[in-house]
């Protein structure tokens, strides 16, 4: 079960997130995606938009195959090597998570695996 919390009393989202959101059941960890190409074993493009569709695109099946969605996902991390791209990022993020979605941290890190320029790591509720 996945249920969104909200409150007044603490700033509000600035993006296509949530100040919290309330599970239980079975959680599925991932560990954090970053832009490989599943059948190459390369990185998928070399902007921002194509490595950010390829991350949520593995995050997407690994989560399935965890025996979740999405839509059940309850918190992500956001990790950029430009925090610039924050806002491109969010846009196509908001494509992957409409509505109510997770929780969610984003940070900017120095250097990412295989020098990527993002990489996204998600806690799910598996619905028993």
């Amino acid at each position: 079960m996945r249920t969104v919390v909200r409150t007044d009393r603490a700033p509000g989202a600035i993006g296509p997130y949530n100040q919290a959101v309330r599970a239980s059941g079975a959680f599925l960890f991932t560990a954090g995606q970053i832009a490989l190409d599943p059948a190459s074993g390369e990185i998928a493009g070399d902007t921002i938009e194509e490595q950010a569709r390829q991350v949520l695109e593995n995050l997407k099946a690994v989560v399935e195959a965890g025996g979740s969605s999405l839509a059940n996902v309850v918190k992500t991390t956001v990790y950029l090597q430009d925090m610039d791209d924050f806002i491109t990022v969010n846009e196509i993020y908001a494509e992957y998570f409409p509505g109510d979605a997770p929780a969610r941290s984003a940070v900017e890190a120095s250097r990412l695996p295989k020098d990527v320029l993002v990489e996204m790591e998600s806690v799910a509720v598996i619905e028993e």
